[in-house]
């Protein structure tokens, strides 16, 4: 067996069992915000338990890492059925989905994350197991071609989606709930961090904890990420506690802001003040002239800055707010600069 370096003196040098298992709630009871979905929750689960049915399909939607995956597990723990994990992307043909269908029993659950993916084809063969529990699957091709409908055990078909506005219309209806996750309030964050610290055996200080939860983007992901890297920077500065002065100098390292604005948010709102002093910029163009992909610009810097003021869409390209020349000292240089984000 082997023995801990001797150079690593510290309490927190123990290995951590799987992050995201480790963290992640089991029951209903025990996740932190989003209210109005876990009373839905609720109550779909225990009228059918009731009743003895599978549950109905639901669809997850909402930005990434605020809790969609999650729900799902404790979804299918509450209703004692199996959990099946994939993914749109990873369904490449129709035989990928028969297979997974086939292989579920009673009151099991199948989870696709990111469904708006899905091949076309794919996605329609999803209609039939969905409303009527069968596949229709076509066997050879040409004048041999002929169709054969399997039966499958009645499932329950958890999806979770970004975009929701991507799905397409057969697809979306076929969902017999769709429940919309958003933000989270720093408030409802620094309870998640208080129950993170307490999972990982990590002293920190409130008032640090809320510091982080201010500059955790609304989002638990982050905001666990976040901790564990002030608990890795406590760990090296051998501190028993992480405080105020630390968290500040952790977050620092990082290029996050007192607002949570990391170093790509920063580049990009800088370069609409400086560069081209308020004028609009397509994305593409503010893409490369960053060094970003113009889908990771758009789905994951975006909504945040849009959310928080600082940036607006208009038809003739992305351009900052009064707010972005406010938080980063310029003055507006432009008449057409929006008082107020929209």
């Amino acid at each position: 067996m082997s023995q801990e370096p001797p150079f690593i003196e510290s309490r927190f040098a123990k290995p951590d069992v799987p992050f995201e298992t480790s963290l992640r709630p089991s029951h209903l009871d025990e996740f932190i915000g989003q209210e109005a979905i876990k009373k839905r929750l609720h109550i779909l689960i225990q009228a059918a338990l009731e009743r003895g049915e599978s549950l109905g399909h639901i669809l997850f939607s909402g930005p990434p890492g605020l809790g969609k995956t999650t729900l799902a597990h404790i979804v299918a723990k509450m209703m004692g059925g199996q959990l099946t994990l994939t993914s749109g992307p990873a369904i490449e043909r129709p035989g990928d989905l028969a297979g997974l269908l086939t292989n579920l029993k009673q009151g099991d659950f199948l989870f696709i994350d990111e469904i708006h993916r899905l091949s076309k084809i794919t996605e329609e063969y999803l209609y039939s197991a969905m409303e009527d529990f069968s596949l229709d699957l076509i066997i050879d091709s040409g004048p041999n071609a002929r169709s054969v409908q399997v039966k499958l055990q009645p499932f329950t078909l958890l999806g979770a989606t970004t975009r929701s506005g991507l799905l397409s219309a057969p697809l979306r209806s076929r969902f017999a709930h769709t429940l919309r996750l958003d933000y989270y309030p720093p408030e409802v964050l620094g309870t998640i961090l208080s129950r993170t610290a307490q999972l990982l055996s990590f002293a920190i200080e409130p008032k640090a904890t809320f510091v982080i939860a201010q500059r955790a983007r609304g989002t638990p992901r982050v905001a666990n990420n976040l901790i564990r890297w002030v608990r890795d920077v406590t760990q090296t500065e051998k501190k028993e506690m992480a405080d105020l002065y630390l968290v500040e100098k952790a977050l620092g390292m990082l290029s996050i802001d007192r607002l949570g604005l990391d170093e790509i948010d920063t580049k990009i709102l800088t370069l609409l003040i400086d560069h081209y002093e308020g004028r609009p910029v397509g994305l593409n163009h503010l893409a490369a002239a960053i060094g970003e992909e113009p889908h990771t610009i758009e789905e994951v810097h975006e909504p945040f800055l849009i959310l928080q003021g600082f940036l607006q869409r208009t038809p003739r390209g992305r351009i900052a707010t009064a707010l972005a020349y406010e938080h980063f000292g310029r003055t507006a240089r432009t008449f057409n600069l929006p008082l107020e984000p929209s």
